[in-house]
């Protein structure tokens, strides 16, 4: 009984999520072409203001002594267990950096560093993480493959800002 009232209740919120999702109205092409034509067209100065603050999808933001803290897009991996049951890790991590030069470097290799990020937290359990001596570990040893993808530059620090295991 429980179940049957769970599963309508899941079909009655994906129902009403579609019709939400494919019955709003849509926007008037008159209305949206008028917008348009409202918006200035950006020149070389507007787009390095846009563009200051973001690199490669992360968001970049000065720090107190001039270092730049570098806010990674998150980063979501499958964990091993003993048990095989499904555990997941989702991390929201920034580097501290010294200079925009390294900053300059991190973006031609973000697929490496994504590649580096997936192989190495796949293989990590959550046993491997609890405790704050997990988490130092974690970070000592992302910081290292971090810089050893964008050697010669180096970061100086790698900060945990989210941790979910789940």
């Amino acid at each position: 009984m429980l179940i049957a009232g769970a599963a309508a209740l899941v079909i009655v919120g994906g129902g009403g999520t579609a019709a939400f999702i494919f019955l709003k109205p849509k926007p008037d092409a008159a209305h949206a072409d008028k917008a348009h034509g409202a918006k200035k067209k950006k020149g070389k100065d507007d787009k390095a203001k846009d563009d200051k603050g973001k690199a490669g999808g992360a968001q970049v933001r000065e720090g107190p002594d001039g270092v730049l803290f570098y806010t990674m897009p998150d980063v979501v991996v499958n964990m091993q267990t003993a048990d095989g049951r499904p555990t997941f890790l989702k991390l929201k991590l920034t580097l501290e950096l010294p200079d925009q030069e390294t900053v300059d470097a991190l973006d031609p290799n973000m697929p490496r560093l994504q590649d580096m990020f997936q192989t190495f937290l796949r293989e990590l359990r959550p046993e491997d993480l609890s405790g704050s001596q997990g988490s130092y570990q974690l970070r000592m040893e992302i910081l290292r493959r971090v810089n050893l993808v964008i050697a010669p530059s180096k970061a100086n620090a790698v900060l945990i800002e989210e941790m979910l295991i789940n």
